[in-house]
């Protein structure tokens, strides 16, 4: 269902100490992430999450759910919102597994992302 909160993630600065950390609090399962620089893909009873390292304090980064990114990008824009950086799933194998991600931010600036799950196209 779109508009459904479908990934979150969560920066901090040393993605070993958050594992063991979230891990022990939560009972999270965690699989090495995407990139090279040592993040996790987060699996909890409820979704699909995961953490990167580099920065620190930072809040969760929450992704909403949507079944076309291009339609939903388009919409963004159209509606006065704008995109923050590159298409976070642009490389294919990556968004087999895990989706394609944007971050954007609405029309007063705030930010939220979208996430397109694996085989909804």
């Amino acid at each position: 269902m779109a508009g459904e909160i479908s990934f979150f993630e969560l920066g901090v600065d040393d993605p070993e100490k958050a594992r063991t950390f979230y891990g022990a609090l939560f009972g999270w399962n965690f699989e090495p992430g995407p990139s090279d620089e040592g993040g996790y893909a987060i699996g909890t009873p409820s979704g699909q999450g995961g953490v990167h390292g580099g920065d620190p304090g930072a809040g969760p980064y929450l992704f909403f759910r949507v079944d076309d990114m291009a339609a939903a990008v388009a919409q963004v824009r159209e509606l006065g919102g704008s995109l923050e950086g590159p298409d976070l799933g642009d490389d294919e194998e990556t968004a087999a597994r895990f989706g394609r991600f944007q971050l954007c931010r609405d029309d007063q600036g705030s930010p939220f992302g979208l996430h397109e799950p694996p085989g909804v196209r």
